[in-house]
């Protein structure tokens, strides 16, 4: 199998929100969640990317924003 890359685009609202709960993840006791280490790789890669790409993480009104996001991406009653 060759090395090749796959691209995952995102919203900024769906960037938001897995990056946050991928951070939440990541402290929590994981071994619960994730039997494979090799699982680990990809999931750091994309948090360490989310981070990078999303500069309202460190934005002031942070969890507004993150609420909002997470409003709009819930399906409608």
């Amino acid at each position: 199998m060759s090395d090749s890359q796959v691209t995952i685009k995102l919203t900024s609202d769906e960037a938001l929100v897995l990056s946050h709960w991928l951070e939440k993840l990541q402290m929590t006791d994981l071994s619960r969640v994730v039997d494979d280490p090799a699982v680990w790789a990809p999931i750091h890669r994309i948090a360490g990317t989310l981070d990078r790409a999303l500069p309202e993480l460190f934005a002031p009104y942070h969890d507004q924003r993150l609420e909002a996001a997470r409003q709009r991406l819930r399906p409608e009653n």
